[in-house]
């Protein structure tokens, strides 16, 4: 069965939306603790942050982004749930390789593959918004026996995408800003403030603040020149994308904001077409490109919700 729901839960989170940073209440469990951990990729290290006890859960964050990312998610599954945040190579915590080839496609995928195996699991869902997204559609097709499900935030399936980088002039138009940063140098103008300037909480703001000065502003560009098509129109290309990935093998669950301005919504079209198993698709009017802050008691409660429902007994 496949399942396109749209707007599903928008109506009934409108009263519901209780800052998720709020004081529990009284009676409310204690929250799980926090580990800092670290997984190796040959020469490179990758911090993540777990939590919890149950099946494995690992989170890809993207740009411009951390671990982090999944601040408000976390605490929604980790009672139930082993719950684990990446900071990607060349972000905060992680090793920041230098030069655009340890940034390609394959090397991301390892990495969250030594995570998997350094947390001591076989199979994991796989949860991935942006850059992060691009990385877990490219885990599913690389590494299917070892995914449970699959979960993406804001990133139509690459193929689909690519579609539109040769067909469609508006999104050809809207992915101007990432061939701009594929250019030399293009590092040189930013800076830890502007980039945490979207994120408005003040405690959550600080954290951001401290991770974005601790990473490398030529790793974050190293993504774009590394992965990304250098042109558009009929013959663009995407680097390390089969030419027919597979389909995805597991349940499949997309959630993308509306008014998302660098991935646009319609590039999901034709989504439960690259899946085997069943698909939601689950628009957010109101949210923009991270939806997981925009709209986040919207995401952690579908997510639970359908992670529960697809649980292995």
């Amino acid at each position: 069965m496949r399942l396109i729901a749209g707007m599903m839960f928008a109506a009934l989170m409108v009263s519901a939306c209780a800052t998720p940073a709020e004081a529990p209440a009284s009676g409310v469990k204690a929250a799980v603790p926090l580990e800092d951990k670290y997984a190796q990729n040959g020469d490179v290290k990758i911090h993540y942050v777990a939590s919890g006890k149950g099946p494995l859960v690992v989170m890809i964050h993207g740009y411009p982004d951390f671990s982090g990312s999944w601040t408000y998610l976390t605490p929604k599954l980790n009672d139930a749930y082993r719950v684990v945040a990446l900071d990607t190579r060349g972000y905060n915590l992680s090793s920041q390789p230098v030069g655009v080839e340890n940034y390609e496609m394959p090397k991301l995928v390892a990495d969250v593959d030594a995570v998997i195996k350094a947390e001591g699991y076989e199979t994991a869902t796989v949860l991935g918004h942006d850059w992060g997204g691009s990385i877990a559609w490219m885990y599913a097709f690389t590494h299917p026996e070892k995914l449970d499900n699959l979960i993406i935030l804001s990133t139509p399936h690459p193929v689909l995408f690519m579609e539109r980088m040769r067909t469609d002039a508006k999104q050809q138009a809207t992915s101007q800003y990432a061939r701009n940063f594929q250019k030399e140098g293009s590092e040189a103008n930013m800076t830890a403030e502007g980039l945490a300037r979207r994120v408005q909480d003040p405690a959550l703001h600080a954290k951001y603040l401290e991770a974005f000065k601790r990473s490398s502003f030529a790793g974050m560009m190293n993504y774009y020149r590394a992965n990304y098509p250098k042109t558009v129109g009929p013959d663009a290309k995407r680097p390390f994308l089969p030419d027919n990935p597979p389909q995805i093998p597991v349940p499949l669950l997309v959630i993308h904001g509306m008014k998302d301005t660098a991935l646009l919504a319609d590039g999901h079209a034709g989504t439960w077409n690259k899946a085997a198993k069943d698909t939601t698709i689950v628009m957010a009017p109101n949210a923009g490109h991270f939806v997981q802050f925009d709209e986040p008691e919207l995401v952690n409660t579908t997510i639970r919700t359908w992670l529960d429902a697809r649980r292995k007994k």
